[in-house]
């Protein structure tokens, strides 16, 4: 484990951060080839349906026009749905981009347009007109909640309910304090900055370079040799730079199907870049129905958790989120019983969207666990302290750590919750109400399998090498920390290459595991170059290290020194020297410790404390202040991670008051696929946020000590917006988001 803090730890800048800001770092649609075509989707306009028939004859007579697509000469792909499944796939038949006359959901594309230029392409697709058999759609998830259904088969095992322990409906039945009550979340939206976007280089030789906006260039590598058949040595996909994705491209997107279809079939470079508005038809949070109910006894102790969950899917995949287990983890009680179902709408299959699952469930759970605390007579914060556990009771396995309660005192400290007043609407300051309210969070510590390359060159510089992705997270950064850190150099005299389908393996960045993963394979790789150089060493004549082991050796001022003693030691120069090397290059894999995994569980956790103020008159709420205090293991470096945690409270916000995708249910179709009508947190709804990040030793959870941090920081956020806005009016809204209309018209509790 990284012990000392010569480098990791320091709030170091990010040193793809000059490329960035002089525009020098090229994006997916920002590559360009000669003689390269343009493609754009035409979009189905019904949300089910069949195409009677598709008139390209205006289209095609658009100057520019090379080739259009259709469902009647789309090029022969695989036929198993096994080729078609990336690594990230759900349960059922993936989407296949043009592959029949039947319309799954509202923006599918129908026909693609291949053209000289973007304008043409985008032109002409215009023109397509495609006449439909309509058919009803079924897209609102409480009309549709009586047809849900337990998935049959799991997309991973951790997703499954927990076995039911004790009885919980006794218990509830039985205890002098309960709650019960139904949580609505509405659909999100992923909105990144950088639209997704394929540039495809084809050479004569039949190899493919795709420059593409994904969260994992061997996935979408993969996922193009399965379906066109291709070798894979011949594909290279690169994601150097991604203008965020959160979640939104863990998988393949129709515009990488497109582009490499096109160009494999006219042999040609091809260009797609996708709209805002196809943005909305990728993927999404998907709506979810939950309803929990909890007991306790006179102090507040629980007796009974209920919690069942039902999230919407499309027609065609089996899209599983972990919503409702976290109310069998985060507190301490016998009796629990969780269930959780999908209900089949005709939209769009929905993806991972920041902390998948539990944004959505610990929402409903922190929101019912502050109306039990009012019920009850107690602080909300007292009630989560007496229900405290140091047990995962799902898995019956001990938690490698758990520095909750410093969340809780440290985050509390900071707000001034000692000076809150209990009661409802009982803080105002002119017009406004003013409201203080807290909630919990807690997201899994995941590590993957990963590989990493580390090379050392005579003259002390560094090359780190893996294909990870970097979408804003600052995991080129870190890798370069942690190698600097090693090699006790300056981080710029280490080089650090990611995003490239052909550097050694990783999966896709999500769940917040690559700082876990690809940190703790390049720390292994520097280690075996440390190894190697110790060898050499060794064999030198005199040698100061000939007797010494790994574990004593350390590199310091260009030295391989002893750690006890950095007067003996041999410079790194000369023993490359001696052994007449250029370089040292290792290889490193590693992944979770298994024996470990079935002991332990491990988790990041937080404590939000929320300020907001609402105009009694208007309706209006501001979220005035924020403090989130964070336990995520060791911090590689508190300037990223708090970025990180920062960007996390603001999305937990818009899920709060903001975000809302709106379908009109007569026809299924997204209504505000726009960023004027899909409203997201701006600048000016955005005051005060302050990040603490409280110390939390863990040798369990990663060689580097490390947990998962991204998508903590909005666990637990929407929920202390809600419980805020209830301490200021008296107002229980448990329909997200809570916009000016539901403040106004909802009745304070008496």
């Amino acid at each position: 484990m990284l012990d000392r803090s010569r480098i990791v730890g320091l709030p170091i800048s990010r040193i793809d951060g000059p490329l960035k800001v002089t525009g020098q770092a090229r994006y997916a649609a920002e590559h360009f080839e000669p003689g390269m075509l343009f493609g754009h989707a035409a979009l189905a306009t019904v949300a089910t349906g069949r195409i009677i028939a598709l008139d390209v004859r205006a289209a095609e007579r658009v100057p520019g026009v090379v080739k259009i697509y259709t469902h009647e000469n789309r090029p022969k792909t695989a036929y198993r749905d096994s080729k078609w499944k990336d690594a990230v796939a759900l349960p059922g038949h993936p989407f296949r981009p043009l592959e029949n006359d039947r319309v799954l959901f509202d923006g599918q594309p129908v026909a693609f347009v291949v053209a000289e230029t973007p304008e043409a392409a985008r032109d002409a697709a215009a023109l397509i007109h495609a006449h439909y058999a309509a058919e009803r759609p079924h897209t609102d998830i409480l009309a549709e909640r009586h047809d849900s259904y337990e998935p049959p088969v799991a997309r991973m095992k951790q997703l499954l309910p927990p076995p039911p322990r004790g009885d919980a409906e006794a218990a509830f039945a039985a205890a002098p304090h309960k709650i019960s009550a139904d949580y609505l979340l509405s659909g999100e939206h992923h909105n990144p900055m950088e639209l997704f976007a394929a540039t495809v280089r084809f050479e004569d030789d039949g190899v493919l370079t795709i420059h593409d906006k994904t969260q994992g260039s061997q996935n979408s590598r993969d996922y193009v040799c399965g379906v066109f058949g291709l070798d894979p040595d011949k594909v290279i996909v690169k994601n150097d730079f991604v203008g965020g994705a959160f979640g939104q491209a863990l998988r393949p997107k129709h515009h990488l199907f497109l582009a490499v279809m096109a160009s494999l079939d006219l042999s040609r470079s091809m260009k797609v870049e996708i709209t805002r508005r196809e943005m909305f038809y990728l993927s999404w949070r998907p709506s979810c129905v939950q309803t929990v109910s909890l007991a306790a006894d006179a102090d507040g102790r629980l007796q009974a958790v209920l919690h069942h969950a039902v999230h919407a899917t499309s027609r065609h995949e089996d899209y599983q989120e972990n919503v409702a287990n976290w109310s069998g983890l985060a507190y301490k009680c016998d009796n629990v019983k969780i269930s959780y179902e999908l209900v089949k709408l005709d939209l769009a299959t929905p993806g991972d969207m920041r902390a998948p699952g539990a944004a959505s469930g610990i929402a409903a759970l922190e929101t019912a666990m502050d109306e039990l605390a009012h019920e009850v007579g107690i602080d909300p914060l007292e009630l989560r302290v007496r229900n405290f556990v140091h047990r995962d009771q799902n898995q019956d396995k001990a938690i490698t750590s758990k520095a909750l309660h410093a969340c809780y005192r440290e985050g509390a400290a900071r707000f001034g919750w000692s000076e809150r007043s209990p009661e409802p609407r009982s803080m105002r300051e002119g017009n406004d109400l003013v409201g203080w309210g807290m909630a919990g969070g807690i997201w899994e510590a995941m590590m993957s399998k990963g590989e990493a390359k580390v090379r050392l060159s005579s003259d002390g510089k560094v090359r780190v090498s893996a294909a990870a992705s970097d979408i804003g997270t600052g995991t080129y950064t870190i890798l370069g920390q942690i190698a600097a850190e090693t090699f006790d150099c300056p981080i710029d005299a280490v080089t650090v290459d990611i995003g490239s389908s052909d550097l050694p393996k990783t999966g896709v960045e999500g769940g917040s595991w690559t700082a876990a993963t690809t940190g703790s394979a390049v720390q292994a790789a520097a280690k075996a170059v440390v190894k190697t150089l110790l060898r050499h060493a060794a064999s030198m004549e005199n040698s100061p290290l000939a007797e010494a082991s790994e574990e004593h050796v350390e590199i310091a001022d260009g030295r391989l020194v002893l750690e006890s003693n950095h007067q003996a030691g041999i410079a790194l120069a000369d023993i490359m020297a001696a052994a007449g090397l250029d370089t040292i290059e290792e290889h490193a894999k590693v992944g979770p410790d298994m024996l470990s995994m079935m002991r332990y569980a491990a988790y990041s956790h937080s404590a939000v404390f929320v300020e907001v103020r609402v105009d009694e008159e208007l309706g209006v709420v501001r979220v005035t202040r924020v403090v989130s205090a964070i336990a995520a293991g060791r911090i590689l470096n508190p300037k990223t991670a708090r970025s990180q945690i920062l960007g996390g409270v603001v999305m937990g916000i818009g899920m709060a008051l903001h975000e809302e995708g709106m379908i009109d249910h007569r026809t299924g179709r997204i209504m505000n696929h726009n960023l004027a009508e899909y409203h997201v947190p701006a600048h000016a709804d955005i005051h005060d946020i302050d990040v603490i990040f409280v110390e939390e030793d863990d040798d369990k959870a990663s060689p580097i000590g490390v947990k998962g941090l991204g998508e903590t920081g909005i666990v637990g956020v929407a929920a202390a917006v809600s419980n805020a806005i209830f301490h200021a009016t008296g107002k229980r809204i448990r329909d997200l988001p809570i916009t000016i209309d539901k403040v106004l018209e909802s009745e304070v509790v008496q």
